[in-house]
């Protein structure tokens, strides 16, 4: 299976891009053009590209309203909401972590400055809320509030991820309790915002977040051994980026917390002062493979899609949807087999 065989995803860029290249519109031209830029719909010089980003979440968004019996356009204004707000968190976060490349390509803040990353980020949140405020749907209202509920929880899940860098106490449980805040909510939100908007009911809302939950979690297990083992043409970042960073990543932490030989040894190399060369990269991926945490992360990721599996199939949802939404997750978490 691949991006392009999953048919919901088609529908992303004539439902969804012409909303969120009108919600630009209201901006001023500087923020306008980085926001354009991160968006993927121009390059560094303002010439119109492809759009970047694969469209996970708004797809997710337009199922949420399909699953509410509704036509995918129902949901075009929660998936617009959902795609800004993720390029928000995504603009602050290449900021806060100084990365230089995301998809192939340099980052915002490499391009045209941290101060014009920040600002395109703040811009790119206020119009998620105008794209709730201006569909009018009968759950317009909870909707946003959803929305702002699962920033503030991406907001904390990036606070502990920066706090982790200075720490060497942390633990699995934080780690994973970090994962669950800056990925797994906005996941959540995306499965649940369309349905939302259309004013469906809460046995419904409730089990597309829990879908959205445990799908977000697999997701940023899967990303986090991209981070370590992932090559550069999938990740469109350095090989082995979280450990040249010194991230705190939950393969990282399970190492560090696994009381075995290999797990002490890393915790040595992981700790040095020193930059970590092409040979220290290979040897500490290594000593992570030995540790266990390389299967953990694994069978953990896989135990979290099952879960979100299971949630969708305790729900009363359109065959075609529950296919949909099937594929998609097997898709963004490597299961497509």
């Amino acid at each position: 299976m691949t991006i392009a065989s999953v048919a919901c995803l088609d529908q992303v860029p004539a439902l969804v891009e012409p909303r969120i290249r009108d919600l630009l519109g209201r901006l001023d031209p500087r923020n306008q053009r980085v926001g354009a830029y991160q968006l993927g719909y121009c390059d560094a010089g303002g010439a119109p590209t492809a759009a970047g980003g694969k469209g996970i979440r708004p797809a997710l968004a337009l199922l949420s309203a399909r699953a509410a019996g509704h036509p995918p356009e129902r949901g075009a204004a929660a998936a617009a909401a959902v795609e800004l707000a993720h390029n928000f968190s995504l603009l602050h976060d290449d900021v806060m972590d100084q990365d230089t490349m995301r998809r192939h390509r340099p980052t915002a803040w490499a391009v045209f400055g941290t101060a014009a990353a920040i600002l395109a980020g703040d811009a790119l949140m206020v119009l998620a809320h105008d794209a709730l405020a201006g569909d009018g749907g009968p759950g317009g209202a909870q909707a946003a509030r959803r929305l702002d509920a699962d920033v503030q929880r991406l907001i904390a899940g990036q606070a502990a991820d920066l706090e982790f860098e200075r720490r060497d106490d942390v633990s699995l449980d934080e780690a994973l309790a970090m994962s669950a805040d800056k990925t797994a909510a906005l996941m959540s939100c995306a499965c649940t915002l369309g349905a939302l908007l259309c004013g469906a009911p809460e046995a419904l809302t409730q089990g597309l977040s829990r879908f959205g939950t445990h799908l977000g979690m697999s997701f940023q297990l899967v990303d986090d051994q991209l981070g370590i083992w992932g090559e550069p043409a999938r990740t469109g970042k350095p090989v082995g980026s979280d450990l040249r960073a010194r991230k705190k990543s939950v393969p990282i932490v399970h190492a560090l917390t696994s009381g075995t030989a290999a797990g002490d040894d890393f915790r040595s190399l992981f700790a040095s002062a020193e930059e970590l060369r092409e040979a220290d990269l290979t040897t500490a991926g290594r000593l992570l493979e030995d540790s266990g945490s390389r299967d953990w992360v694994q069978d953990e990721a896989d135990r979290h899609l099952a879960r979100a599996l299971d949630q969708l199939a305790a729900l009363d949802l359109p065959a075609d949807v529950h296919a949909d939404l099937v594929d998609l997750a097997r898709l963004v978490t490597g299961r497509d087999h």
